[in-house]
């Protein structure tokens, strides 16, 4: 069966890094587009970032653009979100998600089909 792990998660200072990892088993991994997405407790799902099947094409929402970074690893199924500059603002459950797409471009907007349990991070100000 699919599985999706995150990791990295932490607590960190404000200003801080981290970088949070998602391994992918039980699909072609370089069928499907990666996505970031994370929660808060009480608020609504987030998109953060996308990387599409090859690793070419990447998306960003604004509020981390330019901050964080993602990448991937199709020969170790490994997505990457490195993430600098933390703000308290955040602090949340980070989860990774995969959908197959052989698209040029990737978009948080897809019906995601796997994911993981989600890694926690904390930012403190």
């Amino acid at each position: 069966q699919v599985q999706v792990v995150e990791s990295g998660g932490g607590l960190v200072q404000a200003g801080g890094s981290l970088r949070l990892s998602c391994t992918v088993s039980g699909l072609t991994f370089d069928d499907y587009a990666m996505g970031w997405f994370r929660q808060e407790p009480g608020k609504e799902r987030e998109g953060v970032s996308c990387i599409n099947w090859s690793g070419t094409r990447t998306y960003y929402t604004d509020s981390v653009k330019g901050r964080f970074t993602i990448s991937r690893d199709n020969d170790k199924n490994i997505v990457y979100l490195q993430m600098n500059s933390l703000k308290p603002g955040d602090t949340a459950m980070y989860y990774c998600a995969a959908v197959e797409s052989n698209g040029l471009e990737c978009t948080l907007e897809y019906d995601y089909s796997y994911w993981g349990q989600g890694t926690e991070v904390t930012v403190s100000s």
